[in-house]
């Protein structure tokens, strides 16, 4: 069975997570992608948080994945000639230079376009045009100036940064949707095109109802889902709102039998409307199901901290996992807070695929996170990442280099 992108070959200038991440999906789905790293140091993260010394570490392995590795000193003249040759014979080149850094290279839109007019060339940088373009962003960042931060965490406390990369990888998997299209559309017209994704834009796309909010806000003074509502008050910004669900079906995070010494044994409990009553009679509060205090969610929403403390003293005497099992029979919506090592050792993600073990020549066998798109037919195979330069004589011999002329281009240190 072929993969979906078998036949696509992607030139891959990326280093550290954006790119990385939206060239590992392109290769997960068949695309033959060629990681070109500088000779005898390669991309930053192979030698960031090693775990093992001398050895490539998890941040390196669990983002390069299913990708094939050369070097090349794209600075010496011969090496600008390989790089032409690849240009040539790829179908995309992915890189997240600062701005301006494939022109310092030689290698303008334009130059490209003279040696591979179907060529697409797709970008990740920090900022899109404006007065910030040319600014250095890492993950935190970016989430801040796309205005996650601002909008997580509690209203009494500074913004916080979320554990998910939604700069670094969201950027990648937005990336890696805008190169598929750009492939779809070649299909037609035949030309290639320049695709960028901006990490604040990626992270402000994720937080778009945050941006809902802030309209909503701005015509009615109060965001009536928000605990700060009703004894609270609003300033002119969306405001932190803890564990709000930031929908129309009210959530919160409550404690579990447990939660003094685990530091997850905790789950998320959603009030929906249509499983009120069944909420209710779980809790023991079956009063509350025709009482107009309680009846609607109009007149539940100014008591949603009590309804929830309440509620909790009902979480606080079963596991995470039992609450869990008695709530999913009444179809009230409910998740547990899973910790990493929960989610490492689950057998179900494993069988999905969703976590694979994967072995590496030097670290040996290690966990990594899978291909969270699942296509029917065309099944991800995660195979492990490449060392430095594994690749260089495989693909410089399939763009048509003898023996002899790569042993040169060994001799000069061009790869």
């Amino acid at each position: 069975m072929s993969k979906a992108l078998e036949g696509v070959r992607i030139l891959d200038f990326t280093h550290v997570q954006s790119g990385p991440t939206c060239t590992q999906l392109l290769a997960w789905f068949g695309a033959d992608v060629i990681k070109v790293e500088r000779a005898g140091e390669g991309d930053a993260t192979r030698a960031q948080l090693r775990d093992i010394p001398d050895v490539d570490s998890l941040y390196f392995t669990m983002l390069n994945h299913n990708k094939r590795s050369i070097t090349l000193d794209t600075k010496r003249p011969a090496g600008k000639e390989v790089l032409e040759t690849l240009i040539r014979d790829c179908d995309v080149l992915v890189e997240n230079f600062a701005p301006g850094a494939l022109d310092r290279m030689g290698f303008s839109w334009e130059r490209i376009q003279e040696l591979n007019p179907r060529m697409i060339v797709a970008s990740v940088k920090g900022f899109g045009p404006g007065p910030y373009e040319h600014c250095k962003v890492y993950e935190n960042v970016a989430q801040c100036a796309g205005g996650a931060a601002a909008t997580t965490g509690f209203d009494d406390g500074p913004p916080v940064v979320t554990g998910a990369q939604i700069g670094d990888s969201g950027s990648g998997l937005h990336l890696a949707l805008g190169i598929v299209t750009a492939l779809y559309q070649r299909t037609v017209s035949g030309r290639g095109q320049r695709v960028q994704t901006a990490m604040q834009d990626a992270v402000l796309n994720l937080c778009r109802v945050k941006l809902r909010d802030q309209q909503r806000l701005d015509r009615n003074g109060v965001l009536e889902e928000y605990p700060q509502y009703a004894n609270g008050t609003f300033g002119e910004s969306v405001p932190r709102a803890g564990n709000a669900s930031g929908g129309g079906q009210p959530g919160w995070i409550l404690k579990c039998k447990g939660w003094e010494d685990d530091s997850n044994a905790y789950i998320y409990f959603i009030t929906q409307a249509a499983a009120w009553p069944a909420i209710c009679r779980v809790i023991g509060r079956e009063a509350w199901i025709d009482d107009p205090a309680y009846a609607t969610p109009r007149a539940r929403l100014p008591r949603l901290m009590e309804i929830f403390a309440t509620i909790q003293e009902w979480t606080k005497t079963l596991t995470k996992f039992e609450a869990m099992d008695i709530l999913n029979k009444y179809d009230i919506p409910c998740g547990p807070i899973l910790s990493m090592k929960e989610l490492a050792e689950e057998p179900s993600l494993r069988a999905t695929g969703t976590i694979v073990e994967v072995d590496h020549p030097e670290r040996g066998p290690y966990l990594t996170v899978g291909n969270p798109i699942k296509l029917s037919d065309s099944p991800t195979i995660v195979t492990r990442s490449p060392l430095l330069g594994e690749h260089t004589d495989e693909v410089l011999a399939q763009l048509g280099y003898s023996g002899e002329q790569i042993a040169r281009l060994r001799e000069e240190r061009v790869i």
